[in-house]
């Protein structure tokens, strides 16, 4: 899948071909099927939870491009919101992700989980409830980096580095336009589209307005920081500072 295209926007920027949401599903499926061996939590996973990464941003802004550069360096697999979306959606496929988790480290997502229930009052529908369960399945899987769909309102909060990366809109505005051959107008139109998309997700979802900066351990302001490889950087010292090691 490639990044951007005129018929509609996809994060990213740089050129790098991007893997459907499907065909990942489809390859980690196929090792889902595969009965791992059971094993007891060790080292740096707590409850079964890898530390992880979990990016908020504001649409349009470019956080999946220092997600990928981070993924090179530490390495970690990016999951995102396409991902995420498509496994809250259909439960069979969260169903083989969870399974998976629980061979690994039985009972402890249904401990985890409940525990989450009763520190989360917003996980009441099937579809936050879905993607929780789908958070803490991958989270658990390996060391992930999560961008989009507040993953880190989910997982337990000291198993998280969660970044938020924002800019104006007029910097968001100009880079739709560019990534996608659009006019000014048309890319502010469709950021203010998407804007209020993503705004009533976490009203639906997470009875919340906005996100606020005391729910992230780091915010990036990309319109005063544009290298992307230094954004970088800076997430990955804050995790090296956080957990103590990147691996």
């Amino acid at each position: 899948m490639t990044k951007a295209s005129k018929a509609g926007y996809l994060p990213g920027d740089y050129g790098q071909k991007r893997m459907s949401a499907a065909a990942w599903a489809d390859i980690n499926i196929k090792k889902w099927n595969k009965a791992p061996e059971k094993k007891e939590p060790q080292g740096q996973l707590k409850n079964g939870i890898f530390p992880c990464v979990c990016f908020s941003r504001q649409i349009g802004v470019g956080a999946l491009n220092i997600a990928d550069l981070l993924a090179e360096k530490m390495p970690f697999r990016v999951v995102d919101r396409e991902i995420l979306e498509l496994m809250a959606k259909e439960k069979d496929i969260a169903t083989k992700a969870v399974e998976y988790f629980d061979e690994h480290y039985p009972g402890i997502m249904s401990e985890l989980f409940t525990m989450l229930i009763s520190q989360k009052t917003f996980l009441k529908s099937d579809y936050a409830r879905q993607l929780a369960k789908t958070a803490i399945a991958l989270a658990g899987e390996e060391p992930t980096i999560f961008v989009g769909r507040g993953i880190h309102l989910i997982l337990p909060r000291d198993q998280v580095l969660a970044v938020r990366v924002i800019a104006d809109k007029d910097y968001r505005i100009s880079r739709l336009s560019k990534l996608l051959d659009i006019s000014w107008e048309e890319a502010e139109t469709r950021i203010k589209t998407m804007d209020k998309e993503q705004k009533a997700f976490f009203k639906t979802v997470y009875q919340k307005d906005d996100a606020s900066p005391d729910e992230f351990d780091l915010v990036i302001n990309l319109k005063h920081l544009k290298d992307t490889s230094r954004a970088m950087e800076i997430v990955a010292c804050a995790y090296k500072q956080k957990f103590g090691s990147m691996v």
